[in-house]
């Protein structure tokens, strides 16, 4: 159904939060497309050249269940506002590290910056939240589509801004990336979200084991975390692969703006193609795009091939991660939302961390060509899994609304 058919009040608030999806979204793309670049001007040792940019990945995963309990006490609202001061300490500190050349300050300028993270991902729940469950799927979409305005924004701000701090290569960026977190602000303030509504627990409650050990939390989760950590393991990789390859910095960035504007166009549709062909079967296409983006990737080292799987990959993670999202709605009752949304983060944030960190010593070690090997078996199983899910759901309730 048309997020049209919504009243002005919750018409107003999904497209503030798509607005600071847009802002708050381009932190991302800033931190990936250049973070490994600045690890390897920063450490001796190329194998932790991907350290920051995983370090970022552990920060939004260990932020999860901080920004669940700070929104239960606080609000979305507030907390959303003190992760963009977050964002914008964290630039500072980044841009300074850059500038005195130390490592471990620039790592922890990003794992901070990982607080941020978590708070721009919870956008999504608080758009769906906004609406009927009817409209889920296309408010989801919708703030998706941010992305695909940060897209723009973050490999943009890191090309005019790269080389504007002549004797700090990238630091300029980083002070761009908070003051993007700050334009964010007043999006935020204006924000008007509903009171959180006070369910009654009662005894048939589910503890979240309960929940989690359920096919349905279990393949939503599962389709969710190899969605996101198969992208964050190739896309982290990718920039190295190609200036290694004899390719410029510049091509590498450019290679990445496509990657993410790959990442959220489809959000257009994505919402429009889930309410006709179902959530399962949308997440089960996103990894057939993730098994062929990897094959891409293996059959040539030239530009096309490393941008024509990088393409490949942004919409294999689009269709897999918001049809996952959609999948895990289903999977709990609104008392028990807040902490199974934490927890599946929790999930796939943690996994896109150590698929991050684990890249750049896997392309040292064994290549390229193997790193997108070692993709195919864990799309396989997850695939699987996501087919046989009606099976594996017989003895689960027929709703949970």
């Amino acid at each position: 159904m048309s997020l049209k058919t919504l009243d002005a009040f919750t018409q107003r608030n999904l497209g503030k939060l798509f607005s600071a999806q847009a802002l708050g979204g381009s932190s991302a793309p800033i931190i990936i497309s250049i973070g490994g670049l600045v690890g390897q001007r920063l450490t001796p040792d190329p194998a932790l050249a991907t350290l920051p940019v995983s370090l970022y990945g552990i920060g939004v995963a260990l932020a999860m269940i901080p920004v669940a309990m700070l929104m239960k006490n606080a609000g979305r609202k507030a907390t959303y506002l003190i992760g963009t001061l977050v964002c914008v300490v964290a630039a500072a500190l980044a841009a300074s590290a850059i500038a005195n050349t130390s490592f471990w300050l620039f790592c922890a300028a990003l794992g901070l910056t990982g607080f941020y993270g978590a708070c721009v991902q919870n956008y999504r729940f608080a758009a769906a939240d906004l609406v009927p469950v009817s409209h889920k799927a296309n408010a989801i979409s919708l703030i998706m589509l941010g992305g695909l305005a940060a897209a723009i924004i973050g490999p943009q701000t890191v090309y005019w801004t790269q080389n504007l701090w002549e004797s700090a290569p990238f630091a300029a960026s980083f002070i761009a990336q908070g003051v993007l977190a700050l334009f964010a602000i007043p999006i935020l303030l204006s924000l008007r979200l509903p009171p959180p509504r006070r369910h009654h627990i009662s005894e048939h409650t589910r503890s979240l084991w309960q929940i989690a050990k359920t096919p349905g939390f279990i393949v939503a989760a599962l389709a969710g975390t190899v969605s996101y950590s198969l992208m964050s393991f190739i896309m982290t990789a990718a920039p190295i692969a190609m200036v290694h390859e004899g390719h410029s910095s510049g091509t590498a960035t450019l290679g990445i703006q496509w990657h993410i504007l790959a990442m959220f166009a489809p959000s257009f549709f994505t919402g429009r193609l889930i309410s006709r062909f179902g959530a399962r079967w949308i997440t089960a296409l996103g990894l057939m795009l993730l098994f062929t983006s990897a094959a891409t990737a293996m059959s040539g080292m030239e530009v096309i091939h490393f941008w024509g799987s990088l393409i490949l990959l942004g919409l294999g993670w689009n269709f897999g991660f918001i049809g996952a999202t959609n999948l895990l709605t289903k999977t709990y009752r609104p008392e028990e939302k807040s902490k199974v949304q934490a927890l599946n983060d929790l999930l796939v944030f943690g996994t896109v961390a150590l698929a991050s960190l684990g890249a750049g010593r896997q392309f040292n070690l064994y290549g390229w060509y193997e790193l997108n090997l070692i993709t195919f078996p864990v799309i396989a199983i997850t695939l699987l899994l996501l087919v046989a899910l009606p099976w594996l759901q017989t003895n689960e309730p027929k709703s949970l609304s």
